[in-house]
């Protein structure tokens, strides 16, 4: 895996303030040119303006600098105003809503990750979110990243597989969250943690023509 991930470190902070950073997240529960990630009420994750399906057992490189929290406010499926920070900095205070918001400000938490296998690899993408599942899956993974930082500040690139979990809604029968699975660590340079085999990693499929998602 060495060499892959080599995440851009120019400008940014000491990792030894990753810790204190991303876990500034619990308790408040975008790279330039990067796809949109999201998973949708299906329960796939998708990424991009055509919805391309993320390929199974792909594996996602997460920037530990790239986590963000803020404010969104969202008209009639438009973006009205966005503000967020870096999560080393404090909440910032949103000014008025705009009037044709539909929910006015919502509490937002993201971050970026890099695919790293399969037919998407060298994909940036930024994953934001306002729902309660998909903050705390951030919120989440920001603990897991500051409690390896903690332990190795090394090794603070975790590397992923994009999962989902559901439960039933009386209202809204079955509800999807999204679910990152940290399988192995990396320095920022893509150096791997473990001898190579060590790690195990679930087979990539072959290319099936993966489907565009209607928005």
């Amino acid at each position: 895996m060495s060499g892959i991930v080599k995440f851009a470190k120019a400008g940014l902070p000491a990792v030894t303030s990753l810790s204190t950073a991303l876990r500034a997240i619990e308790n408040d529960v975008g790279a330039v040119g990067s796809a949109i990630l999201k998973m949708d009420r299906t329960g796939h994750w998708v990424f991009g303006a055509d919805q391309t399906e993320v390929e199974d057992g792909s594996l996602w490189a997460v920037n530990p600098f790239s986590f963000v929290h803020g404010y969104i406010a969202w008209g009639d499926g438009d973006v009205l105003g966005e503000t967020m920070v870096s999560v080393s900095e404090p909440l910032p205070e949103p000014p008025p809503a705009p009037p044709q918001s539909k929910k006015g400000w919502e509490k937002q938490v993201g971050l970026s990750l890099k695919c790293i296998s399969g037919e998407d690899t060298g994909l940036e993408v930024r994953y934001t979110t306002t729902s309660v599942g998909g903050k705390r899956s951030v919120q989440s993974l920001a603990v897991s990243i500051a409690e390896q930082v903690e332990k190795d500040q090394s090794k603070p690139v975790g590397i992923v597989r994009l999962g989902q979990e559901h439960y039933q809604h009386k209202s809204y029968g079955r509800i999807y969250t999204p679910v990152f699975t940290v399988v192995d660590w990396v320095s920022m340079d893509g150096e791997a943690s473990a001898a190579p085999g060590e790690v195990e990693e679930a087979p990539v499929a072959a290319p099936t023509g993966r489907r565009r998602r209607a928005g």
